[in-house]
């Protein structure tokens, strides 16, 4: 489970520009495409949304994005120094590329998926273009009706709005480059 450490954690920070915005988890719900009761787990620190969720949520915030990510990964960081290793709920990690690239329509991640995952979101989908590049084990992913198998030095481009799921679908942690348009 994710940190609760009030005002560091990701859920805190989702929270806390929510409510100073006075929307309610259904408004904030409408405009992320995500459910209310999906905000609620995120804001309580059950889950850790994919990328794709924290760029919907930051959309519909009117915030960016990398602002939230980077003391997320902080906190992962330190939580990882100090504890052997725990699998996180949401079996992956992601640290910024780009963390600088305010109210850009480009951001990068490096995206880390332990053996055997898959994201617990089990799909989703934003506005814009991905590009993934993997960089080290396999990688299964699903874009709309269509699954591919990649592996080290593959790449895979496509239209972000269709319903996509990653999974890792080996023994070895399977890291990416993940390359994230949104108009």
């Amino acid at each position: 489970m994710a940190s609760r450490n009030k005002g560091t954690n990701l859920g805190s920070k989702i929270k806390k520009m929510r409510r100073s915005q006075k929307m309610t988890y259904e408004e904030l719900g409408a405009e992320s495409g995500l459910t209310p009761d999906t905000i609620r787990e995120i804001e309580r620190g059950e889950i850790l949304p994919p990328v794709s969720s924290l760029i919907k949520l930051a959309k519909a915030l009117q915030i960016d994005s990398g602002d939230l990510l980077s003391d997320e990964e902080r906190e992962t960081a330190e939580k990882r120094k100090v504890e052997s290793y725990e699998k996180r709920t949401s079996e992956y990690a992601y640290r910024p590329l780009t963390p600088n690239a305010r109210n850009k329509h480009m951001k990068a991640f490096h995206v880390t998926i332990e053996p055997e995952q898959a994201h617990k979101m089990v799909e989703y989908q934003h506005e814009g273009e991905e590009f993934i590049y993997v960089l080290k084990g396999f990688l299964d992913i699903s874009v709309g009706d269509n699954t591919w198998t990649l592996k080290a030095g593959q790449s895979i481009h496509f239209n972000s709005a269709l319903i996509h799921k990653l999974n890792n679908p080996k023994a070895k942690t399977t890291e990416l480059l993940v390359v994230v348009y949104t108009p």
